[in-house]
């Protein structure tokens, strides 16, 4: 694997950015609206409430780093749809780039874009909101870092799921962390669940990060054993997902379907 490959599928990402403003807004526009909807919605309960819980720290942190992980999802399958839309994986895959280096060129690219996301989003709920989120202290990395294995993870799965059924399944890429969501328990603790959604919580590590995240700002401990526990599964979900990937790309060769893939739909 070389560098320089990975660093071309970036540059084209950039160039991408900067010929086109419009690109850019999306990362700052909705994590804005994101960060100042539940800002003013955490400041309203903490006006009603008899102030023993910690909204602010709760919900708002809650959905500044629910907000990362989708940002880290989809800016993995943001820039492969760009390649999608363009017609452009013959192009691509006619050069001698290999796909661990096309991958890690969509990584990056997520890493540099949700850097972006992070900085607004911590800079409006601290100076807005008064949100103190390096409270938290070194537990932010553990849970800064699960999040981002899984945001990976997932967009390399659903990476793959639209280049093995085309690009009519894009619709299928951005609904995901939404139907995601209430297994996690973002907002709630998973006892709230019944049997069945939490033994689906326990196969998804934002469900651990949020878990503890709760538990920390309730005064208890920090658990080193979940979230290890959390940080090996995302780990090998990412492993299985990029091998998943590497199936799909090797099927979609071998049938001639990258050639035909200007089609609504890949049988």
């Amino acid at each position: 694997m070389k560098l320089r490959p990975v660093g071309g599928i970036m540059l084209r990402q950039f160039y991408l950015f900067t010929g086109s403003p419009v690109r850019v807004l999306p990362m700052f526009a909705w994590v804005a609206i994101d960060i100042v909807l539940w800002g003013f919605i955490t400041r309203y309960l903490d006006t009603v409430s008899d102030h023993r819980i910690d909204f602010i720290g709760r919900l708002l942190g809650a959905v500044l780093m629910w907000d990362f992980f989708t940002r880290i999802m989809q800016g993995v399958t943001t820039a492969f749809l760009e390649d999608v839309w363009s017609r452009n994986f013959l192009n691509l895959f006619a050069t001698p780039l290999t796909i661990s280096e096309y991958l890690l060129g969509l990584i990056g690219t997520s890493i540099a874009t949700s850097l972006i996301g992070l900085a607004v989003m911590l800079a409006l709920a601290t100076a807005v909101f008064g949100l103190s989120f390096f409270a938290l202290g070194m537990a932010l990395a553990p849970f800064l870092l699960t999040l981002f294995l899984f945001g990976i993870a997932l967009g390399v799965l659903a990476s793959a799921l639209v280049l093995r059924f085309g690009p009519a399944s894009e619709w299928i890429v951005w609904p995901l962390p939404a139907l995601l969501s209430p297994f996690v328990g973002v907002f709630y603790p998973l006892a709230t669940l019944p049997h069945w959604m939490r033994l689906v919580a326990y196969a998804l590590p934002p469900a651990y990060v949020f878990e503890a995240m709760r538990a920390l700002l309730a005064g208890g401990a920090f658990s080193s054993g979940s979230m290890l526990a959390a940080l090996a599964l995302a780990s090998a979900q990412i492993a299985l997902c990029a091998w998943a990937f590497v199936r799909v790309f090797r099927r979609v060769v071998r049938t001639g379907l990258l050639a035909r893939y200007s089609a609504e739909s890949v049988g």
